[in-house]
C-alpha cells in the first residue's frame, strides 16, 4: 500500500518521514529505510513549513480507531464503541511525529479522560500543530449498525483552527464548482439557484443533505419548495459535509442546516483539502448566552472557510466504520484479517487518496498489547 502511495507522489513534501517508519508501533511495510543521501538531493517544495504528508501517518490512527469501534457495531452500546475508538486513537497518536495540541476533542479536561481539549498528543517532535479528532463521527450510527459512521482526524498549523465552547453552527457546504457563489445570509432558494447555475444543472437536479431534526422543518420546506431533492441523515455531519463537497463521487451537492460546531471545524479541514466551499454561523442554543458573551462571539457573523481553518497546511484522514456513500465500513474477513477503506487528503497538494487496506490482526495484536501496557505504566511480560 505504501509503495503505491510513494510512487504516485509528485513532490517530496508528500513523503513519509524516515523516523515515522522506525517508530511505527503496528509493524512496518517490509521496505528498506530511505537512503538519506538520495533524499537530500531531491528538490524541496516551495517554502511550505510542514515538509511531509502527515495525513499518511494519520491514516494508521483512523484505521485503528475504526477497527476498534467496528467490533461493537449494531450492539447498541454507544459509550463502549466510542471508548474503544478513543483508546485506540489516543494510543496511535502518541507515535505520530508531531507536537500536537487537541483543539477539537472529546470535551473539556474535567469532562473527558482522553483526547480532551488542550491535551498534548504526538511524540513531541516538530511540527507544532492543532489537532481535531472525532473517534466516531456518528456514534449512534455505529451503535445501531446504520451506514455512515467514520473515524476521523485532522491537523493544521498551530493556532490555525477555530475554537468555541458553543455547541452548534449553521452550515452551508458545496463542492469546488460552486465554492465562490454561496451566501449563507441569502434565502435558500437563491443559494440553490446559484449552485445549480455554477454546476450547469437545474435546481431539480440538486440533492441537499440535512440532519433529521425538528429545528429544520422550515429549512426543509424551503428546499422542497425550490424544487431540490432532500437526503435526511440521523447523524454524522462531518461525513455529510465531505459528501457535499465531493458531489461527483457521492451524488450529494449541498449540505444545509444546523449541526455540531466541533464537527464544523473538522469538516472545514476536509473541505479545504478538497477545494470546496463552506460558510458557517454560530447558532446559540438554550443556556448558552453566557458562553457566547464570555467568548465575544456573535451569532450573525459569517465564518468563511479560512476563519474555520486557516493556512495551506491542512491534513485530513478518515476511515469508514459502517459502510456509507463516502467510505466502505470495516469488514472482518476471518482468519484474523479485516479490510478498511480510508480517505487521506492534504490541502497543500490538493491530493485525495482512497486507501484500501487488509490488516493481519494476528500480527498487529502482539505489537499493540505491549504498547498498551507501557502507556499504563505496567511492565511488559517477560
Amino acid at each position: 500500500r505504501l509503495v503505491s502511495d510513494w510512487s504516485s507522489d509528485v513532490c517530496s513534501s508528500d513523503l513519509i518521514s524516515p523516523r515515522s517508519w522506525n517508530s511505527e508501533p503496528l509493524g512496518s511495510a517490509g521496505l528498506a529505510p530511505y537512503d538519506r543521501g538520495l533524499m537530500a538531493t531531491r528538490p524541496r517544495d516551495l517554502g511550505t513549513p510542514i515538509d511531509r504528508n502527515l495525513a499518511l501517518e494519520l491514516v494508521r490512527v483512523t484505521e485503528g480507531a475504526a477497527m476498534a469501534a467496528a467490533r461493537h457495531m449494531g450492539r447498541n452500546q454507544k459509550e463502549t464503541a466510542d471508548q474503544a475508538a478513543v483508546d485506540s486513537m489516543r494510543r496511535s497518536l502518541g507515535f505520530v511525529d508531531m507536537d500536537g495540541v487537541v483543539v477539537i476533542g472529546e470535551g473539556e479536561k474535567d469532562e473527558a479522560p482522553m483526547l480532551y481539549i488542550g491535551e498534548h498528543v504526538g511524540n513531541g517532535s516538530p511540527p507544532a500543530v492543532d489537532v481535531a479528532v472525532d473517534p466516531i463521527d456518528g456514534t449512534r450510527l455505529v451503535a445501531r449498525g446504520i451506514p455512515g459512521g467514520i473515524a476521523t482526524v485532522a491537523l493544521a498549523e498551530r493556532g490555525s483552527m477555530f475554537h468555541t465552547h458553543l455547541h452548534y453552527m449553521e452550515k452551508l457546504i458545496v463542492g469546488p464548482a460552486a465554492a465562490k457563489v454561496i451566501d449563507i445570509t441569502a434565502p435558500v432558494a437563491q443559494n440553490l439557484k446559484r449552485i445549480a447555475r455554477a454546476e450547469d444543472r437545474r435546481v431539480e437536479d440538486l440533492t441537499v443533505v440535512v440532519l433529521d431534526r425538528d429545528r429544520h422543518e422550515t429549512l426543509l420546506e424551503e428546499i422542497r419548495s425550490a424544487g431540490a431533492r432532500v437526503k435526511l441523515i440521523m447523524d454524522g455531519d462531518v461525513a455529510a459535509g465531505l459528501m457535499a463537497a465531493m458531489e461527483h463521487r457521492t451524488g450529494i451537492d449541498v449540505l444545509m442546516g444546523i449541526g455540531g460546531a466541533p464537527e464544523a471545524v473538522l469538516a472545514a479541514c476536509g473541505i479545504k483539502c478538497i477545494g470546496g466551499g463552506m460558510q458557517a454561523r454560530i447558532w446559540v442554543g438554550e443556556g448558552e448566552r453566557g458562553v457566547q458573551e464570555r467568548e465575544g462571539k456573535h451569532a450573525g457573523d459569517v465564518l468563511e472557510l479560512d476563519d474555520l481553518v486557516s493556512g495551506d497546511n491542512v491534513f485530513f484522514a478518515a476511515t469508514g466504520i459502517t459502510s456509507g456513500e463516502l467510505l466502505e465500513g470495516v469488514r472482518f474477513l476471518g482468519e484474523d484479517r479485516c479490510h478498511t477503506q480510508s480517505l487521506v487528503m492534504r490541502s497543500y497538494s490538493g491530493t485525495a487518496r482512497y486507501i484500501d487496506a487488509e490488516h493481519n490482526l494476528a500480527k498487529l495484536r502482539p505489537r499493540r498489547d505491549p504498547v498498551e501496557l507501557a502507556s499504563k505504566g505496567e511492565a511488559r511480560p517477560a
